[in-house]
């Protein structure tokens, strides 16, 4: 029994590493952001209101260097929405993941690294967003890739770092309200080497 269960073990090893996606390259992938920004006070004092998660999407381009151990650095345009009592924010940035990851069994493989952001628009509502503290930040993404041919799909999660706050002013100038920017997101992506 042992011979027949070591057998099945090593003959599925080793279909998996004949079909699994080898080598450097690059590609065009895209897919779904299950996501949620930061807590949004409506005014000083006041309790913060966690957002309701929504569907986003994302499309772009990825580069892989190296076979077992690799480098992957992606260029994707990212939308993203949360869902408040008042209004609904919508976002539109780019990110910049620079993931290392190694094969761990045939095509599976894991990989983690930063991701850089760069905002490109942001609306609360009706009102353009145009005083958030840093248009450029930084998180981090880490996640689990399955590789077949040259198809891939992955599941990974991402956390911005850094502190980023957009402020709402009142007629008066005074800060009213202030929305946390960063995102918090299950991303599910399907790529193509090319």
């Amino acid at each position: 029994m042992k011979k027949l269960a070591l057998s099945a073990f090593l003959l599925m090893s080793f279909c998996f590493t004949v079909i699994a996606q080898n080598g450097s390259g690059f590609g065009i992938k895209g897919g779904l952001n299950y996501n949620a920004n930061g807590d949004y006070f409506a005014s000083i004092g006041d309790n913060a209101e966690n957002p309701d998660r929504n569907i986003g999407y994302h499309i772009g381009v990825f580069g892989k260097l190296g076979d077992k151990l690799f480098f992957r650095p992606e260029l994707m345009y990212t939308a993203t929405k949360s869902d408040y009592s008042d209004s609904d924010f919508d976002m539109k940035k780019l990110d910049l993941p620079l993931l290392i990851g190694v094969r761990v069994l045939g095509p599976v493989n894991v990989f983690g690294g930063p991701s850089l952001q760069y905002i490109l628009d942001s609306d609360f509502g009706s009102i353009n967003v145009s005083n958030i503290d840093n248009d450029f930040t930084v998180g981090l993404n880490f996640g689990i890739g399955l590789e077949l041919n040259k198809i891939g799909l992955d599941l990974r999660y991402e956390r911005g770092f850094s502190d980023n706050e957009a402020n709402f002013l009142n007629n008066n100038g005074i800060d009213i309200s202030r929305l946390d920017t960063r995102p918090d997101q299950l991303i599910l992506s399907l790529s193509v080497k090319i």
